[in-house]
C-alpha cells in the first residue's frame, strides 16, 4: 500500500519522475482528442450518425478525466507532515485540510470546470482543458502568461477572498431587503431567491429589468445598491490591477504569513548577483519543486522570475521574519550582499542568524514540533568572520569567495583542477552527498569493509569520507578505521545513494 501510495504521488506531483512525464504527456494527448471531438461535434449535423460516437468517446474521456482529478488529489503528500509530527487525528485534519487547499486553487477550479461538461447544459465547458496545455512550459520559451496570471491571483488569495466577501455580503443584505419590503406590491417578486438575483444584477450594474421596484424604499435600495456597485467594481479593479503589477505588498505579507506554506526555502538578502543562487537552487535535484521566499528591504525587481515569492521586509528584525514563516520552512540562506563593503555585509550576515536564532528560540512550540531543526546556511566575504557566524548560529558558513580564489590558484599550479573541482561543486554532475549506513548494524566495522559491502562504486558512487555522532569528519580514513553503527558517510555520486539522516 504504501509503495502503491509513492508511485502515485510521483505520478501525479513528482515532476522529476519519468512516471510523471508519462502520465501528464498522456492526459495532455487526451485533451488534445477532447477538443478535436468538441470541434468535431460543432461542425457535424444532428442527424449525422457519428454524432453518437463523438458523444459516447466523450464521456469516456470526462470519465478518465474525473479519475485524474481523484488520483491527484488523493495521492497528495502535506507538507506539514514532511516537517511536523502529527497524533492519528492531527494528521487526519492535516490531510482533509491539505485536500480542500488545493482543490480551492485556481488551477484546479479550472480543471474541476472542465469535468462539469458531464451535464449535457455544461458541455461548453469543454473548452477550458485548453488551459491546462497552455500550463505547461514547453509552449512558451521564456515567460508563461498564464503561469504568471494563475500565481498572481495565488499570491493575492486574501485580497480575493476580501473582495468577494464585501461582494457576498452586500447582495445578501440588499436582496433580502428588496424582498421584505417589495414581496406583497411587486408580482415579479416571488420568494427570496429573486430579492438576491435582482440584488446581484444590481450591483454589478448589468441590469437586466427583469425584475423592477414598484415600492419608493425599494428604489431607494436600488440606488444604493447602484453606488454600492461602483465601489465594488473598483475595489475588483483595483485588486485585479495590483495583483498584475505586484502592488499591496503588506497585503501579500500578510497572506502568505496566514498561509500554509511549509518546507519552503527562505533566502535573505537580494542583489545583482543572487540570480546566480538561485539558477543553482533551481538546479539542485533535492530542492526542485521547493518553494523559494525572498525576504529584502527593497522592492521586488521587475526582472525576478514569477516562480519566486518576495517578501519585503528587514531581515534584522525578529517582526519581520514572521511574515515568511521562518518556523515551517525547511532552509534558510542568508546571503552575503556584493554592492556594500565586505566587512559590513559580514557584519549585516551576523546579525541576521543571530535574529534567525532568537526568533527560534522564541517560538520553541514550533521548533519543538520539527523532526528536524531548521538548517541555517550563512555566506561569509571575508574569512575572518567565520568564526563569528558559526557563534552567530550558522549551521553552515561558506567562505564563497576564498573558495574561488583558492581554485584560481590552485589551477595556476596544477593545470585542470579547477575544471575537475567545478565538475563536482556545480550540480547536475557528481555532487557530495552524506548518507546513514543502511541496515540496522549494531556492531562497528572497518572502513575498508564497509567499502567493500557497500559497493557503492557499482552505482556509480564513492565514498570519501565519515562523520561521526559528535559531527567530526575525516576524509579518506585508513581501511582499519572502526566505523561506528551511528557514523554517516561523505561519499560522490550524481545522486543520493543512501538514506538520509
Amino acid at each position: 500500500m504504501i509503495e502503491l501510495s509513492k508511485h502515485l504521488h510521483a505520478a501525479f506531483h513528482d515532476d522529476r519522475t519519468r512516471i510523471y512525464r508519462y502520465v501528464q504527456g498522456s492526459i495532455w494527448g487526451l485533451i488534445v482528442v477532447a477538443i478535436g471531438l468538441l470541434v468535431a461535434e460543432a461542425l457535424l449535423p444532428d442527424d449525422n450518425p457519428i454524432n453518437e460516437v463523438v458523444l459516447v468517446a466523450d464521456r469516456v474521456l470526462l470519465t478518465i478525466f474525473v479519475l485524474e482529478i481523484v488520483l491527484r488529489v488523493g495521492s497528495l503528500r502535506p507538507a506539514a507532515l514532511e516537517v511536523f509530527r502529527r497524533p492519528p487525528m492531527g494528521r487526519l485534519r492535516t490531510h482533509v485540510v491539505a485536500r480542500l487547499t488545493y482543490l480551492l486553487r485556481p488551477i484546479m477550479l479550472i480543471d474541476i470546470l472542465a469535468v462539469l461538461a458531464v451535464f449535457p447544459e455544461l458541455r461548453g465547458l469543454r473548452a477550458l482543458r485548453l488551459l491546462r496545455l497552455l500550463r505547461t512550459s514547453r509552449v512558451f520559451r521564456y515567460r508563461n502568461p498564464f503561469a504568471i496570471v494563475i500565481h498572481a491571483f495565488e499570491e493575492n488569495g486574501l485580497l480575493f477572498a476580501l473582495a468577494f466577501t464585501v461582494l457576498g455580503v452586500t447582495t445578501i443584505l440588499g436582496g433580502t431587503s428588496f424582498y421584505l419590503v417589495e414581496i406583497k406590491q411587486n408580482p415579479d417578486v416571488t420568494s427570496m431567491l429573486d430579492g438576491i438575483w435582482w440584488a446581484l444584477v444590481t450591483i454589478t450594474t448589468v441590469g437586466f429589468g427583469d425584475i423592477t421596484p414598484v415600492t419608493l424604499l425599494g428604489r431607494i435600495i436600488g440606488g444604493v445598491l447602484m453606488v454600492a456597485g461602483m465601489f465594488t467594481l473598483a475595489l475588483f479593479a483595483g485588486i485585479v490591477g495590483s495583483s498584475l503589477v505586484n502592488g499591496m505588498l503588506s497585503i501579500r505579507e500578510e497572506q502568505f504569513r496566514m498561509s500554509d506554506y511549509v518546507n519552503h526555502v527562505v533566502l535573505c538578502g537580494y542583489d545583482e548577483s543572487t540570480a546566480i543562487l538561485l539558477a543553482a537552487l533551481a538546479s539542485e535535484p533535492e530542492l526542485q519543486g521547493s518553494q523559494i521566499v525572498i525576504v529584502d528591504d527593497h522592492e521586488r525587481p521587475r526582472d525576478l522570475s514569477p516562480g519566486y515569492l518576495w517578501v519585503q521586509g528587514d531581515s534584522t528584525k525578529e517582526s519581520e521574519l514572521d511574515k515568511v514563516r521562518l518556523t515551517h520552512a525547511a532552509a534558510v540562506i542568508v546571503s552575503g550582499k556584493r554592492d556594500i563593503a565586505p566587512q559590513v555585509a559580514d557584519a549585516r550576515t551576523i546579525l541576521i542568524v543571530f535574529t534567525i536564532r532568537s526568533y527560534l528560540d522564541k517560538n520553541r512550540k514550533h521548533v519543538k514540533a520539527r523532526r528536524e531543526a531548521l538548517h541555517v546556511v550563512a555566506e561569509i566575504l571575508d574569512s575572518e568572520n567565520v568564526d563569528h557566524a558559526r557563534s552567530a548560529g550558522a549551521d553552515e558558513v561558506i567562505e564563497t569567495r576564498k573558495i574561488g580564489y583558492s581554485m584560481i590558484a590552485h589551477a595556476v599550479g596544477y593545470h585542470g583542477t579547477a575544471t575537475a573541482m567545478s565538475g563536482v561543486l556545480l550540480s547536475g554532475s557528481h555532487n557530495v552527498y552524506i548518507g546513514r549506513i543502511p541496515g540496522s548494524r549494531t556492531e562497528p566495522i572497518t572502513f575498508g569493509e564497509l567499502m567493500i559491502e557497500l559497493q557503492l562504486s557499482k552505482r556509480g558512487g564513492l565514498i570519501v569520507g565519515i562523520r561521526t555522532a559528535d559531527g567530526s569528519e575525516t576524509i579518506n580514513p585508513p581501511k582499519n578505521l572502526l566505523v561506528q553503527p551511528d557514523t554517516q558517510l561523505l561519499y560522490f555520486a550524481q545522486e543520493p545513494l543512501l538514506e538520509t539522516a
